[in-house]
């Protein structure tokens, strides 16, 4: 007694129907995971850089300012000279004693903005990064504010433009 070819043939096809349907549902679920995957790591990324590095994602605001803190300079005026790649030539400045320069900027996205001063007086010369988001970002919070104080025996830096901290001599 043999098995009816038709009947054997309506298996087959029942059997390959099933197969393709698994087969598609798997995919189908795979594709999702896929995409699930992608999304939580890019999920995971942007929750990194909101944590870890805000100011190079969103674009943070700084305020800037270099104070002339020499105590007798009258004759003598501190020159002071900035760029910077989003702003290129900020110009130069002659601060009298007790006055400033100063400016707001906004981080951009790839983290590197970055203001040069060049400071003179007499016949000292001096040039310092202003500002620069890896060092800055985090030291001048919280009130997003990077104060200089030049005096005669160097650069001082205060967030707050209350506690000053010599960060460096003039050579």
């Amino acid at each position: 007694m043999g098995i009816p070819v038709k009947g054997l043939i309506a298996l087959e096809l029942r059997w390959l129907s099933l197969k393709k349907r698994v087969q598609h549902h798997y995919l189908a679920n795979m594709k999702i995971s896929t995409r699930f995957l992608l999304m939580f790591f890019v999920a995971l990324g942007i929750i990194f850089m909101c944590v870890y590095q805000p100011a190079h994602l969103f674009g943070m605001e700084f305020e800037v300012r270099v104070i002339n803190g020499f105590s007798n300079n009258s004759s003598l005026p501190l020159v002071i000279w900035c760029i910077s790649q989003q702003d290129g030539d900020m110009g130069g400045r002659a601060l009298q004693e007790g006055d400033d320069f100063g400016w707001r900027l906004k981080t951009n996205i790839w983290g590197n903005s970055h203001y040069l001063c060049t400071m003179k007086w007499d016949a000292k010369r001096r040039s310092f990064d202003a500002f620069k988001v890896p060092r800055d970002s985090q030291r001048c919070a919280p009130l997003n504010k990077c104060s200089w104080l030049v005096k005669e025996d160097g650069f001082y830096f205060s967030s707050d433009e209350v506690n000053w901290k010599k960060d460096f001599s003039w050579y």
